[in-house]
């Protein structure tokens, strides 16, 4: 069974160009920790992410355990925390993050990582997507900052380079 735990990019990206169903469709159980559904709630009102987390994906929030002590001390954000520490805790289970030093911490740790423009990859192994070339684009277009690198990457993993 996969687990995912969702950091605010990963919803707020996915949000902004309509494809939070790429997450429900590919994991077989998401998690948002109450920090990260904290974070997104502050967004604009007609914010797709927002308004996810209280309708379909109000599901997959949970309250967070204590955060883990040696997570905190990577002064990451209080949702990339929550995100890692949970993972800790669910044996498995995959981080989503964009955030490099989040990325890094997980790392430590041994986690499974995954990003925005990495969900997209699975998207199309799976046949949700036909393109991730065209899924980044969008991204970019919503004010996505993906490397050119990352990119790269992400088209030759999708078969696109």
């Amino acid at each position: 069974m996969s687990v995912w735990i969702v950091n605010a990019s990963p919803l707020i990206l996915l949000g902004k160009v309509g494809r939070l169903e790429l997450l429900t469709g590919l994991a077989d159980r998401l998690i948002v920790p109450a920090e990260v559904a904290a974070e997104v709630s502050v967004g604009p009102s007609d914010d797709r992410a927002r308004l996810w987390l209280t309708g379909e994906g109000s599901v997959a929030i949970e309250t967070s355990a204590p955060a883990n002590p040696k997570v905190v001390a990577w002064d990451l954000g209080a949702g990339e925390t929550a995100v890692i520490s949970m993972a800790l805790l669910h044996p498995g289970a995959t981080c989503l993050l964009d955030d490099r030093a989040a990325r890094d911490c997980a790392a430590v740790f041994n986690l499974p990582v995954l990003g925005t423009a990495g969900v997209l990859v699975r998207a199309k192994r799976a046949g949700l997507i036909g393109a991730v070339h065209s899924e980044i684009e969008r991204l970019h277009a919503a004010g996505a900052m993906i490397s050119d690198q990352v990119v790269k990457d992400c088209l030759r993993l999708a078969g696109e380079d």
